[in-house]
């Protein structure tokens, strides 16, 4: 029978059981090795790393449904991936009417899988059933041993096509499945596996099913960590505010369940002027929000401002308190289960269930207002904390209409200090963050006027991490900067509206550079989010040293390609090497052919891989707390180049 043509089987469950009647053959498999990025998004590092959540996810299914409570992950030498779990393991009996075991099934035809009836998983974190064939598809050769019924057996393949056909290995004293694969080279780009990629994942994983066990190994270098939360999400709070003083001690956690869907929120406040709300279904990260996240940011709106009233804290003249007020210092992580998730939103991870909504509302204003009833104290401190943010919202209202207006206004509203380009197409714009006067000079005069914008900062910017809204809009080069790049800040922010398709920070090579771009990383983290999540931001990697032998010059980045540089060209002739101190020593055209050039320059985006783990690094680099920031440095000093100790 061909895979291109295989009818839909109907669900039926038989008591809940997970067998072969269980699992169900919606559609062939033949397009994945043609357009594997319609299935895992890139044949780059994104698409690698993917291979690896698609078989995880099965073994969290497994979790989901009751069944696993230990995975291990291991990275081999030959960059193959095996993983490991405790589940009940993949049903191996003959499904009638393809003539194969289901196993096989599984892991050769698109759309097969226990997701897709009744009696195979109430919910799915992942593509149960899409992903696992597409790894097989896109793997050179895949391995499954499955232990189950007192016995262990295998079956392989090789790029979707099975070429060892299910036997039995021997007997076993557990039940559970093993994958091991190995990415396909003629498909990929890139093969080398990151364990700090990984890592991230697997650990998100364990914060979001508590109780769970993932072990992550990795051969090449010896690491070995192993997840295990009996919090859940209340560890995922706590991690995240690990590096900041809280309102209250412990994070308020709430859990219920209601139609067959279940909800968990964790949250905490803390003396901080941002929020970070995280929010997950079936585990998977919905970055743009959703229903889940509508019906709570109603309720703590509402039950905040209940509370507030009721207890006098705001009198009857007092405006309410708005959603900015009630979440500000707030970290929450809401993560749900859902039996048929709608996705919507241009990435498709925007929730869409309308029945959500009234859900989470309920069950949060019920838990929260019961919560503030019983420990009146920190009840209190929140309500405080969020009138006086209200009232700095007010103080920043004028300044934040002011830079609003003068966005809106023609050219001649723009920074005096901006040397704008003169095209207006924000696909092929760019303006360049230079660090003071004299690089700013060099830079206008050695850029391309066309396309490259310059805006010099005068020193260090405000350190956002430390500072409400109103304090960050009165800083002068802030506000040149929200009024250069058009499209807004916070809430206000808007994308399309960006003057510039590119922002590059170029600074001095040193501590001092390197203390500017973070501050200026953590502004655009914490308010304007989006350029970086939509990799608008940009690194400048201007050289170190300018070497001259003769009439020919030559341009070095880092130590390392200075000895090489030397070693090449011959240190018997002596040649010329100076070492920039700064942008300001660089003439316009070294500045244009070594950093500017979009031939010739090396520029880094940033990505933000986690915004979980982005968080905690912007705290402990920005925050108050010495020790956290000093354990940071040494852990991470073999890494950089600069530290501002």
């Amino acid at each position: 029978m061909s895979q291109n043509n295989i009818d839909i089987e109907e669900a039926t469950a038989v008591n809940g059981k997970y067998g072969a009647e269980q699992i169900h053959v919606l559609e062939g498999l033949e397009a994945v090795r043609k357009r594997p990025s319609m299935y895992i998004g890139s044949i780059s590092g994104r698409g690698l790393h993917h291979l690896v959540y698609e078989v995880v996810d099965n073994s969290i299914d497994e979790a989901l449904a009751g069944y696993c409570n230990d995975i291990a992950i291991t990275i081999h030498q030959d960059n193959s991936i095996t993983v490991r779990d405790n589940g009940r393991g993949i049903p191996v009996d003959m499904m009638k009417k393809e003539g194969k075991p289901a196993v096989e099934v599984i892991m050769t035809v698109l759309h097969a899988g226990g997701k897709f009836g009744d009696g195979g998983y109430k919910v799915s974190g992942g593509l149960h059933g899409v992903g696992v064939t597409c790894v097989n598809a896109l793997s050179e050769h895949m391995e499954v041993e499955v232990r189950r019924d007192g016995k262990t057996y295998g079956i392989e393949f090789a790029r979707g096509k099975t070429t060892r056909p299910l036997y039995e290995k021997g007997s076993a004293s557990d039940t559970g499945t093993t994958v091991h694969f190995k990415p396909d080279s003629t498909i990929f780009t890139e093969l080398v596996y990151s364990y700090d990629i990984l890592r991230l994942r697997i650990r998100e994983l364990a914060f979001l099913n508590k109780g769970i066990k993932i072990t992550l190994s990795d051969e090449r270098s010896g690491k070995s960590e192993t997840f295990h939360f009996e919090g859940g999400i209340i560890e995922f709070v706590r991690f995240v505010d690990e590096n900041k003083d809280k309102i209250h001690p412990e994070p308020i956690y709430i859990e219920g369940e209601k139609d067959g869907n279940i909800v968990e929120v964790a949250m905490q406040y803390c003396d901080t002027y941002s929020e970070n709300i995280f929010t997950y279904v079936n585990n998977i990260n919905t970055e743009e929000g959703g229903t889940h996240l509508s019906g709570f940011k109603k309720a703590l709106t509402r039950t905040i401002n209940d509370y507030a009233r009721k207890n006098n804290l705001l009198k009857d003249a007092d405006d309410n308190l708005s959603g900015d007020d009630v979440r500000e210092g707030l970290t929450a992580v809401i993560s749900i289960k859902v039996r048929e998730p709608q996705f919507e939103g241009q990435t498709k991870t925007k929730l869409g269930n309308s029945e959500i909504m009234p859900i989470v509302d309920n069950l949060v204003s019920e838990a929260l207002g019961d919560f503030f009833e019983e420990t009146p104290a920190i009840a209190k401190k929140i309500v405080e904390k969020s009138i006086i943010s209200a009232r700095a919202r007010m103080a920043a209202r004028k300044a934040r209409e002011l830079t609003r207006r003068k966005s809106a206004l023609e050219v001649s509203s723009l920074p005096g200090k901006l040397a704008d380009c003169q095209s207006r197409d924000a696909a092929e714009t760019e303006i360049y963050l230079v660090e003071g006067d004299s690089a700013g000079g060099s830079a206008k005069q050695g850029r391309d006027r066309k396309f490259q914008a310059i805006l010099p900062l005068r020193g260090k910017i405000l350190n956002v991490e430390k500072a409400r809204l109103d304090k960050i809009l009165s800083s002068e080069e802030i506000r040149n900067m929200i009024t250069a790049f058009g499209c807004g800040i916070g809430d206000d922010f808007d994308l399309s509206k960006a003057r510039y398709g590119k922002i590059i920070i170029m600074t001095d090579a040193d501590v001092d550079g390197a203390h500017i771009r973070t501050l200026l990383l953590t502004f655009f983290y914490r308010y304007m989010q989006p350029l970086v999540k939509e990799g608008h931001v940009f690194i400048a990697q201007p050289p170190l040293y300018l070497v001259r032998k003769g009439q020919k010059h030559y341009y070095a980045y880092s130590d390392e390609e200075l000895q090489r540089l030397l070693d090449e060209i011959g240190r018997d002739s002596n040649p010329y090497v100076q070492r920039y101190k700064g942008l300001g020593e660089m003439n316009p055209e070294q500045l244009w052919e070594t950093t500017m050039d979009p031939e010739a320059r090396t520029i880094l985006q940033v990505q933000l891989e986690d915004a979980a783990e982005a968080d905690s690094i912007f705290s402990i680099l920005m925050g108050d707390k010495v020790e956290p920031r000093r354990q940071f440095i040494e852990d991470n000093a073999r890494k950089v180049r600069n530290l501002d100790l």
